[in-house]
């Protein structure tokens, strides 16, 4: 049996869902990142059919990204028929490299690549006040429980419509929604570095990790890195903790 439910109703019901929050929050539109990956690719058909491709906007966020990330981009705007802008951040970002190294300070691979999607969260936001819209994010059920994505970066957003889906149901709509099979069948990245993939940086694969969020059944190995993944990670999906002043304190 499937682990996987059915595309159509999903993406009725998420519709449905993106028109309502739209509605609640009186915005006239949304803005995202567009990588040419298959997250932002469904993200794109999800929103267009909610909202009409006419108030969906994407952005192209290149830094030091490989070319062809934005072949695939382009592609995805040309196919949904969105509006799109390109904000090159490869010179704010080695400035911004070049100002800490400045102050004594040399940044290891993982610090220094995940400036990328906090630059691209706050260009996103710039462009999303300047026109009245809600910034939009393609995180998925398996990156956010792994906690495979950036803090105040590609999770900084104002609404996750996919954040319930597992990796295999984000494939499903992609085909649902029309989504090209060459978009569909690339290896998914977050393009942190050249090279770079999703399923070799966690070291297990997405069907693996599909399966045990959805049946809590795996071998020892998925499940040890997957519980100690979530453990890890919880800070990532909280707010920030507040701290409550006693009422004895006057």
């Amino acid at each position: 049996m499937s682990v996987y439910r059915d595309p159509q109703k999903l993406t009725e019901y998420l519709t449905e869902w993106i028109k309502e929050h739209f509605r609640a929050a009186g915005a006239k539109g949304a803005v995202l990142g567009i990588s040419g990956g298959i997250d932002s690719a469904v993200l794109t058909g999800l929103l267009c059919r909610s909202l009409g491709k006419e108030n969906v906007v994407g952005v192209i966020l290149p830094c030091h990204s490989q070319p062809v990330d934005e072949e695939y981009a382009l592609e995805l705007a040309t196919i949904f028929g969105i509006r799109k802008y390109k904000v090159d951040l490869t010179k704010t970002y080695d400035q911004m490299l070049s100002s800490i190294k400045a102050e004594g300070i040399d940044l290891g691979t993982l610090p220094s690549a995940n400036i990328k999607p906090r630059l691209r969260m706050t260009t996103l936001y710039a462009i999303a006040q300047q026109n009245g819209y809600l910034v939009c994010g393609g995180g998925n059920r398996d990156e956010i429980m792994y906690g495979y994505f950036t803090k105040y970066g590609d999770s900084g957003v104002d609404l996750l419509p996919m954040s319930d889906l597992l990796k295999g149901e984000v494939r499903a709509l992609a085909l649902h929604l029309g989504v090209p099979p060459n978009i569909i069948k690339r290896p998914p990245t977050a393009g942190l570095w050249a090279g770079q993939t999703d399923e070799s940086e966690m070291g297990l694969t997405y069907e693996e990790l599909d399966n045990y969020l959805a049946t809590g059944e795996a071998e020892d190995r998925v499940k040890q890195k997957v519980d100690k993944a979530i453990a890890r990670s919880e800070h990532k999906r909280k707010f920030a903790p507040m701290a409550p002043i006693p009422k004895s304190i006057k």
